[in-house]
């Protein structure tokens, strides 16, 4: 006889278990399946470890440019399995976490590959057997993996995915990483922070796609002079490995194509939504390209299914997809909770310097055709960043020239994936330029650019 629910969740990834402990607290009756390990990709392999890596990789750099701050700093070397076991003790403690929650919660965990196999129906498979449970509601949150080159598949030794360089055997002497999104600018500072010759190539005319065109012209300029080559508006056509290295034939924006030798090659194309061999195709539960329709709650065409999380789509971030299930769970539990939308969801790259965004950028403002004004200011015009020694960098807002509506904000430099959050609050409380002038920032602090850069867009800034 199968085990019976409310609410089964396929996945336990920050969208799969959060939704689940979300469920357990509004009283339901909560079952969480995971093949792999708890916490899924971003807490097991992607986010939290890639973290623990670059923050190696920061005081590594600090310590290499100890002079800079009257520091003597002599003999400077690491070991890279400390390195990288640190990565793995750190999400290590993570899981372990995630683990006490689901018992906190009373939430049964059930490891082993699920199926859905009926509607209210799914199978578990362990080993050689089987588990069937039963719910009234089935959330899937299964999540995506690295998409692969087609002419060459990732074998973790010379080709990687984001899983392979975050446990390198050796560290590359000459890297090559294929794409320019947050995964690729991420690996690629770490491995130039760490001594390696990184080469990115992007398909795209410029790096970080997705960020407002200042902020990419800023970081090609600036991981360009600490070392980075990058070639944009570029393929890769083929690589072959040997037992040394790669040979990679890479044609240009003039149609020029080259080839260049490098010890190991990371590919951070995109994801692959890991919608296979899950029962969706049986019940007939609409998906495009791969991943799942859902609406604002959730909910599938097929009553009683629910999806979250990168299996539904762009964007694909840890923190969308929490929001998403907890959105989904409490209108599932009979609540009444605003529809999911991304227009406020930030962004972030952990590279150096760091990159954080929310909302339009001015060129998707003028598109749109909003009539604006935009603020910039600059971190060398913040006594907190010079302290710091961290002078490179600018915040950026976008505001609606008749409303005061902040439109979008941009940041790069130090510390900017902590700042970004001030915005995302001010836009959640639909705040206009009005409140932000007239909120007090403490000084010394990183933040007052914030504000400068609002008062920048209405003439009014002060230290610039």
């Amino acid at each position: 006889m199968a085990d019976t629910y409310d609410l089964i969740v396929l996945g336990s990834g920050p969208g799969g278990y959060v939704a689940a402990i979300r469920g357990a607290q509004l009283g339901l009756k909560v079952a969480i399946v995971e093949r792999e390990r708890l916490g899924g990709i971003c807490l097991n392999w992607g986010c939290i470890p890639t973290k623990a890596l670059l923050r190696t990789s920061e005081i590594y750099h600090y310590m290499t440019h100890a002079g800079d701050y009257g520091l003597k700093a002599e003999n400077i070397g690491f070991d890279l399995t400390k390195i990288v076991d640190r990565s793995r003790k750190v999400s290590g403690q993570l899981n372990a976490g995630v683990k006490g929650l689901m018992k906190k919660n009373k939430i049964t965990v059930v490891e082993g590959f699920g199926t859905i196999t009926a509607k209210g129906k799914l199978s578990v498979k362990q080993g050689n057997g089987t588990v069937d449970l039963e719910a009234r509601h089935i959330l899937v949150a299964t999540g995506a993996r690295a998409r692969d080159l087609p002419f060459a598949k990732a074998d973790g030794k010379r080709i990687w995915t984001y899983r392979h360089a975050m446990v390198p055997e050796v560290m590359p002497t000459k890297l090559l990483v294929i794409g320019s999104g947050a995964i690729g600018v991420e690996f690629a500072s770490f491995y130039n922070d760490m001594g390696a010759d990184v080469t990115i190539v992007e398909m795209l005319p410029r790096i970080l796609p997705v960020e407002d065109e200042e902020v990419s012209a800023f970081m090609e300029k600036r991981l360009t002079k600490d070392g980075i080559k990058i070639v944009t508006g570029a393929g890769v056509e083929k690589i072959d490995t040997g037992a040394d290295g790669v040979k990679a034939t890479i044609k240009g924006k003039d149609g020029t194509s080259t080839t260049e030798d490098y010890s190991h090659v990371i590919v951070a194309i995109g994801i692959v939504p890991n919608t296979e061999e899950i029962g969706l195709e049986k019940l007939g539960v609409t998906t495009e390209r791969g991943h799942i329709k859902v609406d604002g709650f959730g909910r599938t065409n097929v009553e009683g299914i629910y999806a979250i999380g990168d299996v539904t789509g762009a964007p694909w971030l840890a923190h969308k997809a929490s929001h998403e299930g907890i959105v989904c769970v409490e209108k599932l539990a009979g609540g009444n909770p605003h529809p999911f939308e991304t227009w406020n969801i930030p962004g972030c790259t952990y590279s150096r310097p760091q990159v954080a965004s929310v909302g339009l950028t001015e060129a998707k403002a003028k598109q749109a055709g909003r009539e604006i004004k935009v603020g910039k200011f600059p971190f060398i015009g913040n006594g907190k960043a010079i302290a710091l020694g961290e002078a490179d960098g600018f915040i950026k807002t976008v505001f609606d020239a008749k409303t005061g509506e902040l439109l979008g904000a941009h940041m790069v430099g130090a510390e900017v994936t902590e700042l970004i959050q001030g915005y995302v609050v001010a836009r959640q409380l639909e705040t206009t330029e009005h409140e932000l002038m007239e909120t007090v920032f403490a000084h010394p602090t990183l933040s007052e650019m914030m504000h400068e850069s609002v008062l920048g867009a209405y003439g009014r800034a002060i230290h610039f």
